[in-house]
């Protein structure tokens, strides 16, 4: 393994840690084949816990990090939580602009990466989930596009996560009586306040 990568790694590895138990609180509901990673700089947690992970990041940091192929399955591998056939492939990009089949992906994670879900959402299949936190509109987003519908919520204790997928209709609802629409969350980039916090939401594409 190359330095860099070590040392990167380890600078990241408390924040992977808490990211392990949120990918493997949804493996507990789900099991996608395919996985397609925003945003994810070099957080290859969800390596360690579903089989073929394609990461997303436009920083040089990242395209550094996975170009030592090597270095990075010797961290997957080290993982007993990992799969055994764990692969993984890294596109140095803006998710804007990918070259991807359409209706491929079985599980998009979207963490503190935007509205990735208005470019990416044609490459899930139907039947397939997005896994999204409110940072920055995305949830929001999701829950008004009518491809999408609430399939569960992770609720967060401790640090401890699971996936609720009871009462869900108590969920994303606003706390103030302004209308929430595609125009305001592309103006404001931000998420939403709902009176019913989750830490991340579990959407299933339908349509």
């Amino acid at each position: 393994m190359k330095e860099f990568t070590r040392k990167l790694w380890d600078k990241q590895y408390q924040h992977h840690d808490d990211r392990l138990r949120l990918f493997r609180a949804a493996g507990e509901v789900i099991a996608p084949e395919t996985v397609l990673y925003a945003g994810s700089f070099v957080d290859i947690a969800p390596s360690f816990v579903f089989p073929n992970v394609t990461y997303v990041d436009m920083d040089r940091r990242a395209k550094r990090f996975f170009e030592d192929e090597d270095g990075v399955k010797e961290i997957v591998e080290a993982q007993v939580s990992a799969p055994s056939n764990a692969r993984f492939s890294f596109i140095h990009s803006d998710y804007s602009g990918l070259s991807l089949p359409e209706r491929s992906i079985d599980l998009l994670i979207s963490l503190y990466a935007g509205l990735f879900s208005e470019h990416c959402t044609k490459y899930l299949k139907v039947g397939g989930h997005l896994l999204v936190n409110p940072s920055h509109g995305d949830a929001a987003l999701a829950s008004l596009d009518k491809r999408y519908q609430l399939a569960g919520v992770v609720l967060s204790r401790s640090g401890d996560y699971r996936v609720s997928q009871a009462d869900l209709s108590e969920f994303l609802q606003p706390k103030k009586s302004a209308e929430v629409t595609r125009e305001l969350l592309f103006s404001t980039n931000r998420g939403v306040a709902y009176t019913r916090p989750a830490f991340a939401y579990l959407f299933e594409r339908v349509v």
